[in-house]
């Protein structure tokens, strides 16, 4: 069925959630589903006692610690927008597995602790949509406990980030004393804690509360004039186009616990986050409006489903329109994939999709045949979307079966799991299996995922931090060139790899063999 694929592609709001652990990422995504319909009921992260979990954390390890580290895509409609939200790993150990998913998106949130400010982990993030020129929308979190002043977290907003930034609404009050935001785009005062019918005042044209109300007694609410005073004539102008181009953040402040500004900063965002938007390829710049569909795989994901063990390809579309039961091209390898089993999300929730447009995440059912990266295209064009960012990692463990009998699920479960990309898999000479990851987390998930979906206990024996460096000429290797202190192995794709033990290592290595190219990954 032929749909307006013009009016679909303009209703679609894609965008990632990124923060350092433990900002409200998770809490956020939950109320935001809340609105959508999604959910009926918002799970918290911590209430393990309750039973409830979040929504988006649907791996049992996620469970079991109150953290997300996978990234999760879940899809609902407001207001004629069908919203695609991607929530992704604050842990930094998991931070490869994000940058791909930023790649996936067309817009940024950046949910900050107002305690706490900038953290290690948002600027790294922050430095990657800065990179690829993804508007950010900043929502400042957690007022309904005792914070730092705004202006100083706006302050440092831009300083650190280097970011020009326009509070959209401004906080009246914290913690205990929190009475509400005084919503400047809106013109009206958003209330905490009060009735539905008195939650919001309308202001007049000076901005201010017009008649006799109680909070106009308060030195809170004057407060926040004098703020709102000092923004409008010392503050940055508002600009829908520096928001779109990814200089201006507009910065909203609420409270993802108690749901307070989260509607109203979701109605606002979708009316200034941009809608799918041209993506570069080797054949040029595609646009999301072009008739034939073309997307790419930044997500593969093992055991969804463990019951029946299998492997979803999340696909974010870039252009066209997919039906189920077409046919794409698979240009890495030049064969016509049938795309008849495909899903959308609502975490680990699925139902089959039959359409879709640029802007939307599908899953389609992988039986070993896509790579992360992987271009999909329709008809007879052959083009590729840019490369995703792979790491070079920096710990290692020599992994091995503890009960030799289970040798074939070890290795099923390793090849599935490498597939996902979150750790790497390298091979010695003498067979033994090593594998490398960002983080060491990476490798407890392993662990832990290989037991509860594989039944296969592991030995992990620490190799230590390598430096791991790929081969350009590997013609010119040989074998006499490995050591102790300079390990050949291959990776996954039949790639040399020389692991150093440390930089000293490497730099005597390279002074021996100038002929020797050495590249790393990201």
């Amino acid at each position: 069925m032929k749909i307006d694929i013009i009016e679909e592609v303009k209703s679609r709001r894609t965008f990632a959630i990124i923060s350092h652990p433990d900002a409200g990422k998770t809490t956020l995504t939950e109320q935001l589903l809340l609105f959508g319909g999604a959910i009926r009921a918002a799970g918290t992260v911590k209430g393990k006692k309750t039973g409830k979990y979040a929504t988006s954390d649907w791996m049992e390890i996620e469970k079991q610690r109150g953290i997300s580290v996978t990234s999760s895509v879940m899809a609902f409609d407001y207001n004629d927008f069908r919203v695609n939200i991607l929530d992704t790993p604050g842990h930094q150990d998991f931070s490869e597995d994000t940058y791909r998913t930023l790649m996936a998106v067309d817009s940024a949130v950046m949910i900050i602790d107002s305690a706490k400010g900038i953290e290690a982990q948002t600027l790294k993030l922050f430095k990657v949509c800065r990179m690829r020129g993804i508007p950010i929308f900043t929502f400042i979190n957690k007022l309904d406990r005792q914070g730092r002043e705004p202006l100083e977290l706006l302050e440092e907003l831009e300083e650190v980030l280097g970011i020009q930034s326009y509070p959209m609404n401004w906080p009246i009050g914290m913690g205990k004393e929190f009475l509400g935001i005084y919503d400047r785009f809106h013109n009206r005062i958003e209330q905490f804690r009060v009735e539905e019918d008195d939650r919001f005042i309308s202001l007049n044209d000076e901005g201010e509360i017009a008649g006799e109300h109680p909070l106009t007694e308060s030195g809170l609410y004057q407060q926040a004039l004098e703020d709102i005073l000092l923004l409008n004539e010392a503050g940055n102008e508002f600009s829908k186009d520096r928001i779109a181009s990814g200089e201006l953040s507009p910065v909203f402040f609420g409270s993802a616990l108690t749901n307070f500004g989260v509607q109203t900063f979701l109605e606002t965002y979708l009316q200034f986050a941009p809608s799918p938007q041209p993506r570069n390829s080797d054949a040029g710049e595609i646009e999301p409006t072009a008739e034939e569909f073309s997307g790419f795989v930044f997500k593969i994901q093992a055991n969804m489903n463990p019951a029946h063990r299998d492997r979803i390809a999340f696909v974010r579309i870039c252009s066209g329109q997919f039906e189920r039961g077409m046919t794409v091209n698979l240009p890495r390898t030049g064969k016509p994939i049938k795309l008849s089993q495909s899903t959308q999300f609502l975490a680990d929730d699925r139902s089959t999709v039959n359409e879709a447009v640029s802007g939307d995440i599908i899953g389609v059912y992988d039986t070993g045949t896509y790579q992360i990266g992987d271009t999909l295209v329709q008809g007879k064009k052959n083009f590729q979307y840019e490369k995703l960012p792979q790491f070079t990692p920096e710990l290692f463990v020599r992994v091995t079966a503890r009960n030799v009998m289970k040798q074939k699920h070890f290795q099923k479960g390793i090849l599935q799991l490498v597939q996902e990309g979150a750790i790497q898999y390298y091979k010695t000479r003498t067979e033994d299996i090593i594998l490398g990851a960002v983080g060491q987390l990476q490798f407890e998930v392993f662990e832990h995922r290989m037991k509860n979906e594989y039944n296969v206990d592991v030995k992990m024996e620490s190799v230590g931090s390598k430096i791991a460096r790929w081969i350009e000429n590997e013609e010119d290797v040989k074998d006499t060139m490995s050591s102790q202190r300079s390990m050949l192995v291959k990776d996954r794709h039949g790639q040399m790899v020389f692991l150093f033990e440390n930089d000293f290592a490497m730099r005597w290595f390279q002074d021996k063999h100038p002929e020797i190219k050495l590249y790393s990954l990201l």
